[in-house]
């Protein structure tokens, strides 16, 4: 039977029980062969912001493997408490700025001597659950050389592939990081918003071979390119992405929205069709960012876009 667009979208907005996508104790998100997975950004507004909480979510959203935000890793293994900056640097206090720059240090000091003995027991204790770990996001292009190279270390302890930022326009920062990544074997994938383009990783990917792409194929959609051209974008870069993020946005024409999975204009089947179709093997992240209905959560939503995923590549 074929399945439109609108039938998906209905079938991934229904109510799930919290049992319907774990067939056994552990959960499985591996479809025909396709690995869809979720970034932990979308736990953010959960109450509970630890490594075990997040577990707890990923495990009932019916997920099996993650990108993971540094703070609950970060937090597992003792990091020190940082300030919660609520505003602009230019508007903070003298003070205000101080309190900042001391615990950024305090941050730093504790990341180059930080064992990675706590990273190996998260990762046997999500792997233990069914969940493995694909990618860390820690990474900053304002590192010091030996803070990237811890990140690299947690990369390696955990178990992933790669780790994740925010794409730099500077060759020299693209050239530094391409170089640290090709040398530890673990990619730095970049992560574009509105600025992802048929062209927008060419020079990432000219620089280094250490640089990979970490596409967000929503946004994609919303900064202008659309239909064919997100298909396109893949068959022609497909090597060169470590993973990518999907959410269902809306064309620029359409109000550039973030709405719920079926609803917006991202070609979320035709997507995953096609990176089953051609045996690619990066995974697609489930990345929560459109409004929670009253009553919901988090974990419903992620559960039901895991869902809307397994029905199109069925």
């Amino acid at each position: 039977m074929t399945h439109t667009r609108r039938d998906l979208g209905k079938l991934a907005l229904a109510a799930l029980p919290a049992t319907a996508l774990i067939a056994a104790d552990k959960p499985d998100s591996l479809f025909s062969g396709v690995q869809i997975g979720a970034i932990t950004y979308s736990y953010r507004s959960m109450p509970d912001q630890s490594a075990e909480a997040h577990l707890k979510y990923i495990v009932d959203s019916g997920v099996s493997a993650i990108e993971l935000m540094g703070d609950p890793a970060e937090s597992y293994a003792g990091r020190p408490a940082q300030p919660r900056r609520r505003r602009r640097r230019e508007e903070l206090t003298p003070e205000q700025r101080a309190e900042m720059e001391s615990a950024r240090k305090a941050l730093k000091d504790w990341r180059l001597s930080v064992s990675m003995d706590k990273f190996k027991a998260l990762r046997k204790m999500y792997n233990d659950a069914g969940v493995s770990i694909y990618a860390v996001k820690i990474m900053r292009t304002d590192m010091s050389d030996p803070e990237l190279e811890y990140v690299f270390n947690v990369a390696e302890a955990l178990g992933c592939t790669h780790t994740t930022l925010e794409l730099p326009t500077d060759d020299a920062q693209l050239k530094r990081l391409g170089a640290m990544a090709a040398r530890r074997k673990i990619y730095a994938a970049y992560h574009t918003h509105a600025q992802g383009s048929m062209t927008a990783f060419d020079r990432a990917f000219e620089l280094s071979g250490g640089n990979m792409a970490n596409v967000d194929l929503g946004h994609y959609v919303a900064g202008g390119n659309v239909g064919g051209t997100t298909l396109k974008f893949l068959q022609k870069h497909h090597a060169r992405i470590s993973s990518f993020h999907l959410k269902d946005r809306q064309t620029p024409a359409n109000g550039a929205g973030n709405l719920p999975w079926g609803t917006g204009d991202t070609p979320i089947k035709e997507i995953l069709q096609l990176v089953k179709k051609s045996g690619w093997k990066m995974p697609g992240s489930v990345e929560l960012e459109y409004q929670i209905t009253e009553g919901s959560n988090p974990v419903a939503e992620v559960r039901k876009c895991v869902e809307y995923c397994r029905a199109a590549l069925a």
